[in-house]
């Protein structure tokens, strides 16, 4: 089976922990160590975010006042390079070396038009408290925008339109190779005018990435992994109902949280628009979501369109 699996920022950084070399490579190692039987036993791509990680990049950058810092697009690039070298190494030493993994620096094709350029939402970087964040903004001429309790810059992520090197990806999964791609989206690029590509400034979101990404190789199932048990609606209100399993078409209808679980399904939806089979879940408990003990699927064979989990669940029940 032809398998893309999305890592969450829980793969590689946890809220709240300093963003060192040391913490990245334990949170990868841990993760890869629950990768490791679906990495061994199926044809697979490894995609995951980059958020935090080319924000320190940007405020490292930043430090040293000599030279001019670098754009955000060379930035991500960067940050696919740091973290696709962790994951490949930790994911091949779960394996004991017995399939080769490779990291690939891929590119994301994207409209120069689009809206979101001037309506940055992607946040980057470490949080900030209320007191500090005008200050931050001041300083780097940044934007800040309220990321739960606290502040975080925000850039533009626009659509991802396809992925460059999707071929060369299809090629290396023909022979037999675990690829890392797609790392914080990929590094956003427009059409030049005198022809090629020239990056842009922004963040794309990974998840929509991974979407289009599992549409170009024609993969069998696309899975988000995320610290949550379920996708839920109206998720912290007094009707949150989580979800077992529903169409594009029925869970288009519901509200998520913005910047945390309405990507995750937006880009669900649209892998299972092209056919495909989705699964949102969390990232400890592989075996059981795909078993389908938890977490959340999003496909075009669902009967009746939706199934909320308290009705799956009495269900099951019953039939005991």
């Amino acid at each position: 089976m032809r398998i893309v699996i999305a890592l969450g920022g829980n793969a590689l950084a946890r809220r709240g922990e300093p963003m060192t070399a040391e913490k990245l490579r334990a949170n990868v190692r841990s993760t890869c160590q629950s990768l490791a039987k679906l990495a061994g036993e199926h044809e697979l791509v490894i995609t995951h975010g980059n958020g935090p990680q080319v924000g320190l990049l940007a405020l490292q950058n930043l430090a040293y006042k000599d030279v001019p810092a670098y754009p955000l697009d060379v930035l991500g690039a960067e940050s696919q390079g740091m973290i696709g070298y962790v994951v490949q190494q930790e994911l091949s030493n779960a394996l004991d070396s017995q399939r080769e993994v490779i990291t690939l620096l891929t590119t994301t094709i994207v409209n120069e038009n689009d809206p979101a350029f001037e309506h940055p939402t992607k946040f980057v970087g470490p949080t900030y408290a209320a007191e500090e964040a005008d200050a931050v903004a001041a300083e780097h001429d940044w934007i800040i925008a309220r990321d739960g309790k606290a502040f975080r810059r925000v850039v533009p992520s626009p659509e991802p339109l396809r992925i460059a090197q999707a071929s060369i990806v299809s090629l290396l999964l023909d022979n037999d190779k675990i690829v890392v791609c797609a790392g914080g989206g990929g590094v956003p690029v427009r059409a030049a005018a005198d022809g090629g590509f020239e990056g842009v400034q922004a963040v794309v979101d990974k998840d929509l990435a991974s979407a289009v990404l599992s549409a170009e190789l024609q993969a069998d199932l696309m899975i988000i992994l995320t610290d949550g048990d379920y996708a839920a609606k109206d998720w912290g209100t007094d009707t949150e109902r989580s979800i077992f399993a529903a169409t594009p078409e029925e869970i288009s209808k519901l509200r998520f949280q913005e910047g945390s679980m309405k990507p995750k399904v937006n880009a669900g939806i649209r892998f299972a628009q092209a056919g495909g089979k989705v699964l949102i879940g969390p990232l400890g408990q592989i075996d059981e979501l795909l078993a389908r003990k938890v977490g959340t699927e999003i496909s075009n064979d669902i009967v009746g369109g939706i199934v909320w989990v308290d009705e799956h669940l009495s269900e099951a029940a019953a039939s005991c």
